[in-house]
């Protein structure tokens, strides 16, 4: 038997009138089984989102400003009670907001606080669709560290055999200290991922509002190639660059499935989309790129010294540095005698990089160690690089063209992706150029 699992993401809950729109949409295939949602999003811009609104809530409480907090409360009560209103139903909603809030101020946490979005979604899609709800605490575990369990999958594929159709909140499950836990940002793509991976779904499709993944950023470029497909790899490589209509880390429980995922607009359900699948079937001849992408705010430390090849356990001396003050590296381009890290600047606030650069220097007496700050990093991505002659050579002459000096390079080892760092402020200019150079 045929079964989909469905995501709908925040600009799909937004309203009621969205809400029922997808209701239809899964409707129209009974393969169609299981949905998981996102909390509302924003219905026009400037609005606010309910998953930030519950955060400000959770802000307020801890700081004990309780009037701050019973007025951002009642605006969730507001924009859930409108939404019920909108689909001409009485779901119940009221009672279930009250409780919420009592059980918040009695100490749920903040990650409760902030699940509740996606919870009430849920429950009010599961009655407009007259389908059971199953709460994701029932499933989605997850370990000390707080990294998702191999236990979610047993638990899923033991809970979800029992409901031939549900609807199940993205986003959270529980801790390994029996309380709420969510995902990072955007983590309800990864609960859509793990319950099409325990019901063994022929296909995830995650809706949203785009018709599938462009090839650049449409912010950038105008009317960017929307791709017909891509494969996981090229996805996690985008994904984690900037490209994200779907979270990065959402290919991991399906990909092991093998099971595709596509890309589709709730506001245009007719569109193809895009499919993302094991292995990237374009041939030789088609698209070289699949699609470039980049992120800025990164800092590269760089190591100079002679010998450096000959210095057994040299880079191990440098990332215990940078382990012990939990810092990781998003690269770890190198030469003979030079090596670089490049770090988030996330991860280097509170004045960190000065104790960072003296503690390396203490334990490998480099001949000169250096920062670069304010980085951008773009990547251009596609399985056809490595077999298409003269890729890097288009690259670079279409970056020298636009005027762009190139900090760094760096070639991933599976020739799936070539990184460039560049000035912050080159950023866009950056992207477009290697855009122009492929698609156009």
């Amino acid at each position: 038997m045929e079964r989909k699992v469905c995501k709908f993401g925040g600009t799909s809950m937004a309203d009621g009138n969205v809400i029922l729109r997808a209701a239809q949409i899964v409707r129209a295939e009974d393969s169609r089984r299981y949905v998981v949602v996102s909390a509302p999003g924003k219905r026009f811009s400037g609005d606010i989102k309910v998953t930030d609104l519950l955060y400000q809530c959770s802000d307020e409480f801890e700081s004990g400003d309780i009037s701050a907090f019973e007025k951002t409360f009642e605006k969730i009560c507001t924009r859930f009670l409108n939404i019920e209103s909108e689909i001409g139903k009485d779901l119940g909603i009221k009672a279930g907001l009250e409780k919420t809030k009592e059980e918040i101020l009695q100490g749920a946490g903040r990650d409760y606080c902030a699940s509740r979005g996606e919870y009430f979604a849920a429950k009010i899609m599961a009655a407009v669709l007259d389908v059971p709800f199953v709460d994701a605490t029932e499933f989605i575990r997850f370990t000390e560290n707080g990294t998702l369990s191999e236990e979610t999958f047993v638990l899923g594929e033991k809970v979800l055999k029992q409901y031939a159709r549900a609807v199940i909140p993205g986003f959270y499950g529980l801790g390994a200290d029996g309380k709420v836990k969510t995902f990072s940002r955007g983590g309800g793509d990864i609960s859509g991922s793990i319950v099409a991976r325990s019901v063994m779904a022929s296909l995830y499709e995650n809706w949203t509002d785009v018709s599938g993944f462009y090839a650049c950023d449409p912010r950038i470029v105008s009317s960017p190639k929307c791709m017909k497909e891509i494969s996981y790899q090229e996805l996690r490589e985008l994904s984690y660059m900037g490209a994200n209509v779907l979270h990065s880390e959402s290919i991991f429980p399906v990909r092991s499935a093998g099971i595709p995922i596509r890309i589709c607009n709730t506001f245009r359900p007719e569109d193809a989309g895009t499919y993302i699948v094991r292995f990237n079937q374009r041939k030789l001849g088609e698209e070289i790129v699949t699609g470039v992408a980049g992120k800025k705010g990164f800092t590269s430390i760089t190591i100079e010294k002679s010998l450096m090849n000959a210095e057994i356990g040299f880079v191990q001396k440098v990332l215990a540095v940078t382990g012990k003050h939990g810092i990781s590296f998003e690269h770890l381009p190198s030469g003979i005698d030079t090596m670089s890290l490049v770090i988030d600047n996330e991860q280097l606030k509170d004045g960190v990089l000065p104790t960072l650069i003296a503690e390396i220097e203490e334990a490998v007496k480099p001949d000169r160690i250096y920062a670069h700050e304010n980085i951008a990093l773009v990547a251009t991505v596609g399985h056809n690089m490595k077999n298409s002659v003269g890729t890097s050579a288009r690259l670079f002459k279409a970056l020298s063209e636009a005027g762009i000096n190139v900090n760094m390079i760096d070639l991933g080892s599976s020739g799936l992706n070539i990184i460039v760092g560049v000035e912050n402020e080159d950023c866009v200019d950056c992207i477009r150029a290697i855009y122009n150079e492929f698609f156009h």
